[in-house]
Parts: structure tokens; sequence; C-alpha cells
């Protein structure tokens, strides 16, 4: 008979204090997820005190064997998120209060949905989520939001006592189209003349593309593309969140979850994007240019990453945050969640509030935008 181990909860303060296949086994295939992707952040300097973003991953365990996990950053500021809390911060400090630091669990930088709550057992799902609180309570945070957890992580944070936050995504969905002229015959007539007109003005400007996977993307490959990047958020005035080293490392260490787009004109490279993905599903992360040609975004991030996941059977297209204009472009408007808890009484009933009529906002926002869905009635 086996004696039960103790259970201790420990607080991490980077990636490399916890095994990468002890880590990878409650984690699971999602690439984002993978130690490899969080600690490359890490080593590149992207996610660090400096950078806003502190590492707290929780952990529980028993003995010396991992059974739940969380990662987790204490945050100095609300950039990189893309769930926006500046309102709740402003509201803070108009009355003389700190909002920062708060602790978040997310993917740095990346809007993406998946497990937050990484457990072997559902019984530790809930209690890791109250562990997050009470860490938040230990550092002196006013709040721990957890962003695009899935909805089983959502139900246990709403359990735990936290406010469930929603916002809304535009996927594409792989119905088993042989082609993307097949993809192309499931829409309306307008829609369909649309995306034509927008890839032929890209061939006809001249532009060419590769599409890279694992060893086919070479160092000289991920400098240019991370000069792409960097000029684009230059040309928002913006300052770039990734850095060429982490590229790098994910390409090393994520070969076969990596996919790159390239675009040249007359022989010479003029933009890029870069997906991940698995199995069964794309995911649309980041890109740049440059050179200004008509349609080239829409070509280079979704276009060809329709065609890439027909060729491959890939069933999703998870093209990021944001953006009405996907959905003239095959992407349908999928509902996203977070969960909050903030400490002080007072305004978490004002936010709680505040949620309860921008979650029926946005239930009709997805109601109006599926009535002007590009796809033929059927």
């Amino acid at each position: 008979m086996n004696t039960p181990q103790p259970t201790q909860f420990r607080v991490l303060t980077g990636m490399h204090e916890i095994a990468a296949n002890a880590w990878n086994r409650l984690a699971g295939n999602q690439p984002f997820l993978s130690h490899a992707f969080l600690h490359a952040l890490e080593t590149s300097g992207c996610v660090s005190a400096e950078t806003g973003w502190l590492p707290q991953h929780l952990t529980l365990w028993e003995g010396e064997h991992l059974v739940a996990a969380m990662p987790l950053y204490a945050k100095s500021h609300s950039y990189g998120e893309y769930v926006f809390d500046w309102a709740w911060a402003e509201a803070y400090q108009r009355n003389g209060l700190s909002y920062y630091p708060k602790l978040l669990s997310a993917i740095p930088f990346t809007p993406v949905s998946g497990a937050r709550l990484l457990v072997d057992s559902d019984a530790n799902r809930v209690q890791l989520a109250h562990a997050a609180i009470e860490h938040a309570q230990a550092i002196g945070a006013s709040s721990f939001h957890c962003l695009f957890p899935t909805p089983q992580d959502s139900a246990a944070l709403q359990q735990a006592g936290l406010m469930i936050r929603h916002g809304v995504q535009f996927h594409w969905l792989n119905h088993g189209f042989a082609s993307f002229e097949a993809y192309l015959a499931a829409m309306s007539h307008d829609k369909r003349k649309k995306i034509k007109q927008e890839r032929r003005r890209v061939s006809e400007a001249g532009i060419r593309f590769r599409q890279l996977t694992g060893a086919d993307i070479r160092s000289e490959d991920w400098a240019f593309f991370t000069g792409c990047y960097d000029n684009t958020y230059r040309e928002h005035c913006s300052t770039p969140y990734l850095n060429l080293d982490f590229f790098q490392r994910i390409g090393h260490a994520l070969p076969d979850n990596v996919l790159m787009i390239v675009a040249s004109r007359e022989g010479q490279d003029i933009a890029a994007a870069l997906n991940f993905y698995d199995n069964t599903t794309l995911y649309g992360r980041y890109w740049g240019t440059h050179a200004y040609s008509p349609a080239l975004h829409f070509e280079t991030c979704y276009y060809q990453a329709i065609e890439f996941c027909i060729s491959r059977g890939i069933q999703l297209f998870e093209g990021g945050a944001q953006g009405e204009h996907k959905l003239a472009r095959g992407f349908l408007p999928i509902e996203t969640s977070s969960a909050h808890w903030l400490a002080h009484p007072r305004f978490a009933e004002a936010v709680e509030t505040f949620l309860e009529r921008e979650s029926l906002g946005v239930a009709d926002y997805i109601g109006e935008l599926n009535e002007h869905s590009p796809f033929k009635n059927t």
C-alpha cells in the first residue's frame, strides 16, 4: 500500500527551475504552453522584471511529483495582454490606489485560448485557482487575472470566486475543403469576388510566396522576419515585444510547430508572417513588412495560411485578436473568456456590474456579426 505523499505549493521564478518533461506532461500539445516556448521568452529577455513580466509560476507537488501548474506573472503594466483593463487601472489611480502589481495567468503577448490550470486531476483545478488568489494576497497584488482559459478552466476559476469576462475573436473553420477554390465556392458572391480581386492584385504586383517549416527556416530568414516585425511596430509608434533571440530559440526548439510565410518581389523578400501550428490548429501570430503593396497583408497573413490549413487538413485557424475585417474573409466570431479577481471589495463590485452589462453587449455583437456571415445561406 502506497503512503500518500504530502502536497506543497511552490512559486517558481522561471522555467529554468522545473524540468521540461515534468511541465510538458501537464501542458499537453499546444506549442504556447510548452516549456520551450515559455523558457525562450524568459531566456531571451522578452519576459523579465525589466519588461514588466516577473515570472511567478505556480506549481503543486506531491512529494517530488508535479501534479498541477499555472503560468503566472506579476505585472507592472497591462501591455501585451489583449484583454484590456486600462480603465480599471485608471479608476484605481483616481482614487489614490495602486493597480500594479497585479497577478496574471496568460501566455505573454499571445491572445490564444488554452489551458491555464494545468492539472493531472480535476480535483486539483479549483485548488490551484484558490492558491493563485492566495499568492496575489501574499505579494500585495491588487488583483488576479486569467486570460483566454478553456471553458473547463473558466468554470473552476468562477467556482473559486473569479468574475468571468467575455470577448470576441475571429476563427476560420475548415469544413473539409478540398482546395482554396472549394472554400471560396462556399462564400457569397460578393465576398468571393472581393477575395479573388485581392489575390489577383497581389499576383499582378509580381509578389510570390514561400511557405517555410522546420529546418527550411534558415538563420537569415529569422533575421529578415525580425526586421519586418520590428519595422511594423515602429511604423505604429510602438516598441516590439519580442526579439531575434526569442525567434531563433523557438525556431530551434519547436521546428515542427512553426510556419513562416515569406513574400518576395523580383527576388527580394519584402514581408513575412509567423504562425504556429499543431495537428488540429494553426495560430496566426506575428507579421511585418518592409514595403507596402495593396492586399499584401491579407494574402500573407490569411490566404496563404488558409491554403496551408487545407493542404494539411488542419481544422481551425485562429487569426489572433480583434479585427472585424476578418469576417469578410471567412473568419467567424467566436466568444472568448477571461477571469478576474480584485482584492478591493468596492472595486470588485463595480467591475462585476460592468461585466454584466458588457456581457450582454458582447452577445448582441456576436449576433449582429453572424447576421453578416460571408457564407451562403444553407
